[in-house]
């Protein structure tokens, strides 16, 4: 069944309205919620992609459990540190990075010894850290650092503690209490290696602090940075589990100087790899725990293959949310049944798959924003689509039940009249009669036709009004002309049945407004029915006064009568009672349901009184109008 086109317009609105809440509530979310689903969609995906560098750039040169061993511990790595930098003096090692902690004294041969091999050794990069909660930079002693670069070791663990991304540069206060600036020791540690040049534009933060791009030059590599609260970030790119990078150990290199071969061609960064040395050291990260060295070598290498992590600008995130909620609502909207469901699974599973494709050309789309747009969405309109459908089921059942309700009403309202006009027309058919008596017989097909098209014309109407395809006429109809024509038209019924039919004086000042043919029918109806079901030598009263506002119009019979419980039913469509089905009276039940819609949209109701064998008094409560001035010349008169 199609639905009126207002209908339509209006549905469509509504729905697209929905899914327009639906996807502002998703974006909501993922905005405020959705981090940890994006961080935990994020880390899966790194242990998925088995993408390895097929020529490392750098080598770790540990200091490993045996190293520590050998030495007494950490306090007197200083030894072996020296040891090892002077066999890798002449390696033919691009650079050397020490991520060791050298902002203490120690031994007094033992940091000559160091300072000189840090002296010998070029292309030196030292980290350093911010202490003070990063207020101020520790750096190591003078002697260490005539000759080498300072790099921040600073990582940038989120609020659960993982290091998806290093702090590309930190400002700091330095020894003469100057605030100093210093890149990652990833980045120094490829400008030094390369002998590049680093350009920078300003930096500048996204809206409410969010992410914005401002990408680095060095040397000939574009760095892609993310802004977050005016600190510069860049993703790292880390290896799948079980990938180790090139590790060979300080103490295994000093016991055979052989081994600095290894280093030839590379960045040698130098850093603890102990379990349980310091665990600050070791971080989480997407692929585990990482000694910090290691995460500093990632990066690196992250720079030296150009294996950048983009963040997806957040137009594209938009766009791509956008266009999975239009085709979610597009399949509930126009395919049937079960395809919406596939069509609209399908789009779900693509939701999850977007961020995982553009992670595999290297491109960052959060997870939370694609996923809660398109599951959210897909509860929209899959519960909208439910109800349209069901809606539509009633509304589409409901007329089904109109059409039904319209041939019962013709089998029972029209039979008399059409009857009648057969019967006159078979006497003119087939007799011979008198030009009076033709006469006659035309007048009564006439009258009975006429009223056979006003019984359609009422009906039709009455279920226009209902339907709301039609405005209800607002005419002045006075109660007492109306009342005498409805007793007028009943009383050749009545007398068949030897019943009396009366009407109560009513004031003429009694006037409703509505329409008077559907008014009319209402009350016929209820006197015919008073008449068929009250037994012969009765009385049927029809009545009508002013209480206040309302107006009350009243048929009292001697009938039957009936139960409260069968008073409650008698206006559903179809109802009749007992003692109606068994009087042998033809009926279907349907014409107090017209009643009552008629009643009621002239604003009115129907109250019944009614005992077993004491008869019925139907009242029709109405609103009244005011009545009319009286001129002032019929006051004369």
């Amino acid at each position: 069944m199609r639905l009126p086109l207002h209908v339509r317009w209006n549905t469509t609105a509504t729905y697209i309205a929905l899914l327009a809440a639906s996807f502002a509530i998703a974006l909501v979310f993922s905005f405020n919620f959705g981090e940890p689903l994006d961080n935990a969609a994020y880390d899966e995906m790194f242990k998925s992609f088995h993408t390895v560098p097929s020529q490392p750039e750098a080598l770790v040169l540990a200091i490993d459990e045996l190293t520590l061993a050998d030495c007494g511990g950490i306090r007197g790595i200083r030894k072996p540190l020296a040891a090892g930098l002077r066999i890798l003096k002449d390696s033919g090692a691009q650079a050397v990075v020490v991520d060791v902690i050298l902002a203490d004294r120690g031994e007094p041969d033992q940091d000559a010894a160091l300072s000189s091999a840090l002296h010998a050794t070029p292309r030196l990069v030292i980290s350093t850290e911010a202490a003070d909660q990063g207020r101020e930079w520790q750096d190591p002693r003078p002697e260490f650092t005539a000759s080498a670069v300072l790099a921040s070791a600073l990582a940038e663990p989120d609020y659960r503690g993982v290091t998806r991304a290093i702090l590309l540069d930190n400002v700091a206060l330095n020894a003469g209490r100057l605030r100093e600036r210093r890149w990652a020791l990833s980045l120094e540690a490829y400008r030094v290696s390369r002998g590049a040049t680093l350009r920078e534009s300003v930096a500048f933060a996204g809206l409410n602090g969010g992410l914005a791009r401002d990408d680095l030059q060095l040397g000939d590599v574009s760095i892609p940075v993310q802004i977050r609260n005016g600190r510069r970030l860049m993703r790292v790119r880390y290896l799948p589990p079980g990938v180790e990078p090139p590790l060979l150990s300080l103490k295994r290199l000093i016991d055979d100087p052989a081994l600095a071969r290894q280093a030839a061609g590379k960045v040698v960064f130098i850093g603890l790899t102990v379990q349980n040395a310091d665990a600050r050291d070791r971080l989480f990260t997407p692929v585990g725990r990482l000694p910090g060295i290691n995460i500093h070598v990632a990066a690196f290498e992250t720079i030296a293959h150009q294996m950048f992590l983009k963040d997806v600008d957040p137009y594209w995130q938009y766009f791509i949310a956008i266009g999975l909620l239009v085709a979610i609502g597009l399949a509930f909207r126009y395919l049937p049944g079960w395809w919406a469901y596939l069509a609209g699974a399908a789009l779900l599973v693509l939701a999850v798959l977007i961020p995982y494709l553009f992670f595999l050309n290297l491109r960052v789309f959060p997870f939370a924003t694609s996923a809660s747009v398109a599951w959210l969405g897909f509860l929209t309109a899959a519960s909208y689509y439910h109800l349209v459908v069901r809606r539509n089921l009633r509304i589409e059942q409901t007329s089904r039940e109109r059409y039904q309700q319209a041939m019962h009403f013709v089998t029972h309202e029209m039979r008399t009249p059409l009857s009648a006009i057969q019967g006159s027309s078979e006497l003119i058919s087939r007799y011979a009669l008198p030009e009076e008596k033709r006469k006659q017989i035309a007048e009564v097909i006439n009258s009975e036709s006429k009223r056979l098209a006003r019984m359609v014309e009422i009906f039709l109407n009455v279920e226009r009004l209902t339907a709301g395809q039609m405005e209800l006429k607002q005419e002045l109809i006075p109660v007492a002309e109306m009342l005498q024509v409805c007793v007028t038209r009943v009383r050749p019924l009545a007398e068949r049945k030897h019943i009396g039919v009366s009407l109560e004086p009513v004031s003429a000042g009694i006037i409703l407004t509505g329409d008077r043919e559907l008014m009319e029918y209402a009350c016929y109806n209820l006197l015919t029915n008073a008449v068929k079901y009250s037994p012969q030598r009765t009385q049927v009263t029809a009545s009508a006064w002013r209480d206040d506002a309302l107006i009350r119009i009243a048929v009292k019979d001697q009938g039957i009568g009936m139960d409260q419980k069968e008073v409650k039913q008698i206006f559903q469509k179809f109802y009749r009672t007992r003692k109606a089905e068994e009087s042998g009276e033809a009926g279907t039940g349907i014409g107090l349901s017209i009643v009552q819609q008629i009643v009621e949209q002239h604003g009115g109701r129907i109250e019944v009184s009614s005992r077993p064998g004491a008869g019925s008094c139907f009242v029709l409560v109405m609103p009244a109008r005011a009545a009319a001035p009286v001129p002032a010349t019929a006051r004369h008169n």
